[in-house]
């Protein structure tokens, strides 16, 4: 080798050190000791989670060489990991928080780094996954943090409906940081270590005199239960990685996809005989809807979303033959399924996403109405009601329901009626589909009678009259004669009826009025 090409050599090497250097110092963000200090909260590092989440070696990292604009910060690859791999072996977009880099604070840097992977899902047609654990804004970068904020709502805005956008809270997400996963679809808490508030105990302290811990005013189980901000809790960060993958397998890559079909086992035909008994003679008495979605759905296999939020409403995910299908179900265990407040938001924005990502609906119906009362007037119950309406109403994916029982009134409309475009609608011969319940009806349509009937008289006026409303009015035949129910069926073959009936509909094509946008009642 000659004197040149030996120095040449030479200076390569010194090249390549000096990249591999750079890597070296960029994996190590904060520094042993802070990510000592991060492993002594019981957390992992960004790096961490990056890697457990995806498919092994499947990471592909971007601008690990950016560095913070404060002065005197040397990190390099700043405050997040970004880059994209694989779950499940398909591509996502993924970026994950340092919080030992600066608290993993987002200064200008970082956010151009989330907005250039975000930018990057939405051209590629890929789902979003952020992993949040960050102290805030920087604010030795002012206005450039603020304004960081700012151009990460707007790419959360421009994918909603276009990617599925997914958010794991992992640490700390106080102030204006907190608007980035509440525009995303999905929001992940894990118990002991995450917590979500617009402003912290130290000023509600100032402002309103409360006593309240993180805990008390942002953490998992408040947000799962109180405010419905986050849909799913876990009690480890592993945990939420493994749901995250689950979640990403219901989904398809983008609104221009399907869900992906996956190999199904389970016998189409499967026959569960016990369902001929699920509902109990007595109207009044309460069964658990979750046991007839198990018993219908591929292998038992139901992702409940917002479990702890509205349980009066039951919303998810499952699979019909291989099918990817959105579940909603009203649960006579809580509040006889009554739709109230909370569970009209929770059914229209789990509808929505639905009809965003080309998911079918499939509805199972025993509801006795709107909950009544000052407190849910107050509320909004009209409005929050109409949110549900819309939902239902505009949306032009495969609509599937089945009427177990009761479906009384303006609730019976708007849990995907026939009237509100409905493709097919089923009901078991124990539905009572009318205007009210027999008591109520019997009450108004017989008040002079009843008023003038005191003790055993009047009972047994109201027990026969009661039977006649439900032979002439509650029943599923008055509305299968009029063709608002296709078939009355055993409830025992529903798997079977509700595949037949998603198959059938593969096809379909609809669409709404042309517009810029729907106004849906906010």
């Amino acid at each position: 080798m000659s004197q040149s090409n030996g120095a040449a050599m030479h200076a390569i090497d010194e090249k390549l050190q000096e990249l591999r250097e750079l890597r070296g110092k960029a994996r190590l963000g904060g520094g042993e000791e802070r990510i000592e200090q991060q492993h002594k909260k019981g957390k992992y590092t960004a790096r961490e989670r990056v890697v457990r989440l995806l498919d092994e070696g499947s990471f592909e990292e971007f601008d690990m060489f950016v560095t913070p604009r404060t002065d005197g910060a040397g990190f390099q690859g700043d405050g997040v990991v970004t880059g994209h791999g694989t779950v499940n072996g398909r591509p996502v977009v993924i970026f994950s928080q340092d919080f030992t880099v600066m608290g993993g604070s987002l200064g200008e840097m970082v956010a151009k780094k989330i907005c250039k992977v975000m930018d990057f899902a939405i051209k590629m047609g890929v789902p979003v996954v952020g992993l949040n654990d960050s102290g805030g804004a920087r604010i030795q970068e002012g206005v450039l943090s603020l304004a960081g904020y700012g151009e990460i709502f707007q790419r959360n805005v421009m994918a909603s409906g276009v990617v599925p956008q997914i958010s794991a809270i992992l640490g700390p997400c106080a102030g204006g940081a907190v608007y980035s996963p509440a525009l995303t679809d999905f929001t992940i808490m894990t118990e002991g270590i995450s917590y979500m508030f617009v402003t912290g105990p130290k000023v509600v302290k100032t402002v309103t005199q409360e006593d309240v811990t993180s805990d008390e005013l942002g953490g998992p189980d408040i947000h799962a239960t109180r405010s419905g901000v986050t849909h799913f809790v876990t009690d480890t960060e592993d945990e939420a990685f493994t749901l995250i993958r689950r979640l990403l397998s219901f989904l398809p890559q983008s609104n221009m996809e399907e869900p992906p079909l996956k190999p199904c086992h389970d016998p189409v035909n499967r026959v569960e005989d016990w369902l001929n008994e699920l509902v109990p003679a007595n109207p009044s008495l309460p069964y658990d809807i979750k046991r007839l979605i198990e018993a219908v759905v591929d292998h038992g296999d139901f992702l409940e979303v917002r479990a702890y939020w509205a349980p009066n409403l039951v919303v998810g995910f499952g699979r019909f033959n291989g099918r990817v299908a959105g579940i909603v179900a009203n649960q006579p265990c809580v509040l006889a399924g009554v739709l109230d407040n909370k569970a009209s938001r929770k059914g229209a924005a789990f509808i929505r996403f639905c009809n965003a990502f080309n998911i079918p609906i499939v509805t199972f119906v025993d509801v006795p109405g709107f909950m009544p009362g000052t407190v849910q007037e107050y509320e909004g119950i009209i409005m929050n009601g109409a949110k549900l309406i819309f939902a239902y109403a505009e949306c032009t994916v495969p609509k599937v329901t089945v009427i177990t029982r009761k479906a009384y009134g303006g609730a019976y409309i708007v849990m995907s009626s026939k009237h509100l475009r409905g493709d097919i609608n089923y009901a078991w011969p124990t539905a009572e589909i009318a205007v009210m319940g027999p008591r109520a009806a019997v009450e108004i349509l017989y008040g002079r009678e009843l008023a003038k009937l005191k003790g055993a008289e009047l009972e047994a006026f109201l027990k026969e009259r009661e039977q006649d409303y439900r032979e002439s009015f509650a029943n599923p035949y008055r509305a299968a004669r009029t063709g608002f129910i296709e078939d009355v069926i055993e409830p025992r073959n529903t798997r079977f009826r509700i595949i037949r009936a998603l198959e059938s509909l593969a096809g379909k094509r609809e669409s709404n009025p042309p517009r810029k946008i729907g106004l849906v009642p906010l």
